[in-house]
This record gives C-alpha cells, sequence and structure tokens, in this order.
C-alpha cells in the first residue's frame, strides 16, 4: 500500500500540466502513487501524460474516460486509488516539494482522519501572491470543536490529505455542479473524528483569469441547490439538530455573501432573482436567523448578515459595476 495517492483530474490544461506533474514526481516523500484522469481532454493533454507515464512508470497511473467534470473525474480516481491517504490537486496547480512527506507525517503523529496545510493564490496575470490560511488554529479531536469548523475551515479538496477509509457512498464528490469542494466539505465533517494542521504553506493554487468566481455565469445559482442538499443530507442521517447552529450560520453566510458577492458579476435582471431566492430560502430554511449568537460574534461580515436586505443587495450590485 502506498503512503499517498494524489489525484489528478485533467482537462484542458496543457499549459499548466506539466509543471503540475514536475511538482508531483519531485516529492521529497517517494511512496506515493499518482493517478491521473483525463477526464475527456480535447487538447494535447494525453501527450503531455503519456511522457510522464513512460519516464515515471513506477509512480504514474494513467486512466482515460469520458467528459463528467471535476466531481467525476474526481470519484473515479478514488476508485483506482490504493494509498492509505488521499490527496487531490488540480491539474493547474502545483506544490511545494515537501509537501506529502510534511502532511503524511503529521497524519501518522495521532493517526488524523484529515490533515489541512494553508495554501498560496498564484495569480497568472501578476506577480502578486496571496496567502491564505487552512483557518484551523489547533489540532482538533473533539466533536464539538469538529462542528465548530464547519464555519471557518477553508473549503478546498485540494488542500487536504484524507485517509481512504473515509470515502464511502455518501461521501463522495457530487457530480455535475460547481463549487463542488463547499458541497463535499460541509458533508465530510460529519464523517470524521479528527484533523490535524501544517502551519506552511505548500498548495501552489492558480487563480486563472476567466474562472467562476471572476466572470459572468450563471452556474452560481448551484450555491443554493447545494447548500439546501447538505442540509438535506444532515436531516437524512438524522442528525440536523445536532448540527444545526454550525449549519445555520453557514447557510446564511453562503447565500447572503459568497453567492451574492458572485451573483453581483451577472446583468441586473439575474441578480434581482438571485437576491430574491437567497432571501426566499433562508425565510424557509432558517427564518429565525437573527436570533443565532453566532452572527453577533462575526464582527462586520455578521453585522452585513444581519441587516442583509435588498437595499444592502443593491449597494453590492452598484460596488461590482
Amino acid at each position: 500500500m502506498k503512503k499517498v495517492s494524489v489525484i489528478v483530474p485533467v482537462y484542458n490544461v496543457e499549459a499548466y500540466l506539466p509543471r503540475c506533474l514536475d511538482s508531483l514526481v519531485n516529492q521529497t516523500l517517494k511512496d506515493i502513487e499518482i493517478i491521473v484522469v483525463n477526464d475527456g481532454s480535447p487538447d494535447n493533454s494525453q501527450s503531455i501524460i503519456d511522457a510522464y507515464q513512460k519516464q515515471y512508470p513506477e509512480m504514474i497511473h494513467a486512466y482515460i474516460k469520458e467528459n463528467g467534470g471535476l466531481s467525476d473525474a474526481r470519484n473515479y480516481g478514488i476508485k483506482k486509488a490504493s494509498g492509505e491517504y488521499l490527496a487531490f490537486i488540480d491539474s493547474d496547480d502545483y506544490v511545494e516539494p515537501q509537501t506529502f512527506e510534511r502532511m503524511y507525517q503529521k497524519a501518522r503523529e495521532a493517526d488524523f482522519d484529515v490533515v489541512a496545510c494553508h495554501l498560496k493564490y498564484i495569480y497568472e496575470d501578476s506577480d502578486e501572491i496571496k496567502y491564505v490560511s487552512s483557518h484551523l488554529r489547533e489540532d482538533i479531536t473533539e466533536k464539538e470543536k469538529l462542528k465548530e469548523i464547519i464555519i471557518s475551515i477553508y473549503p478546498s479538496a485540494c488542500n487536504k490529505i484524507y485517509k481512504r477509509s473515509i470515502f464511502h457512498d455518501d461521501c463522495l464528490f457530487k457530480k455535475g455542479i460547481l463549487f463542488e469542494d463547499v458541497e463535499f466539505t460541509h458533508r465530510l465533517i460529519s464523517n470524521i473524528k479528527s484533523i490535524g494542521k501544517v502551519d506552511e504553506y505548500l498548495i501552489n493554487y492558480t487563480q486563472r483569469s476567466g474562472t467562476i468566481t471572476k466572470t459572468p455565469n450563471k452556474k452560481v445559482f448551484d450555491y443554493i441547490d447545494n447548500m439546501n442538499g447538505i442540509i438535506a443530507y444532515y436531516q437524512e442521517k438524522g442528525i440536523f439538530e445536532e448540527y444545526q447552529r454550525v449549519l445555520e450560520y453557514s447557510y446564511v453566510r453562503y447565500l447572503y455573501a459568497t453567492f451574492i458577492k458572485q451573483s453581483a458579476l451577472l446583468n441586473k435582471s439575474d441578480y434581482n432573482e438571485a437576491v430574491r431566492l437567497a432571501q426566499k430560502n433562508v425565510k424557509e430554511k432558517f427564518p429565525h436567523y437573527r436570533f443565532h449568537a453566532y452572527f453577533y460574534r462575526n464582527g462586520l461580515k455578521g453585522i452585513y448578515l444581519i441587516l442583509f436586505n435588498k437595499m444592502i443587495a443593491a449597494m453590492v450590485y452598484q460596488m461590482n459595476h
């Protein structure tokens, strides 16, 4: 059994793929496997994959499948993985040489289910680097503290390694959606008993122009379905009341902050519909959220969420146009 299986979905990334694979084959931890999943990419990515597999036949395992999206490619890779821990690296990103050695050492330190590190945003159109925290203040093994991180943990799958035994039918990546990492992380928390942190910036997360967070795209409406699906998941498992406080805050925050901010890139009509749906869903799911103590502990963001209305929504739109 390998110590870490690194799953790399590939789609239209020929300009970035060599940098990603170079960073993986040169890891200081040698006992890893790199599972490269070509998700029906129409560009020259496969020839790049073939060249690396030929050069590193014991390390790289390559697969080709019909296009099904990022979540589908990751789930495919999970089924092929044999490692004790799994990692997910997007093929336009790259990692520091010591990434998986540091993270695996931490995982074995206390048999953590998940280990998270910090990451850097690398902007392709400038020399700017933004240092982004995992938002973990400490290693966590207590259930009550694990619940709390739902509202704070950086939700990317790419800055973590996961014990392979975590993954089962109701803990995979949801297919056919955007913002799949947010949806996955919210469900994941109820399936783990511990999470460790590595205080190093090990993941280089490429910020490309034209991504969903920077351009108008009505797929931002996936946020509503995702958050409603998360609530339904906790209800179906019979643990909704146990997690209700943190789910309430997270639900309102994603709909009134993240969703609204990204919807502000749309035209005025679509934005107004986004505001209407956000308010409608919050009212239906958590009509009394303003009485929730969490919203009064989070400074200006909490005040924004408490006061959110159509006038504030109009101001957000104006700030983006």
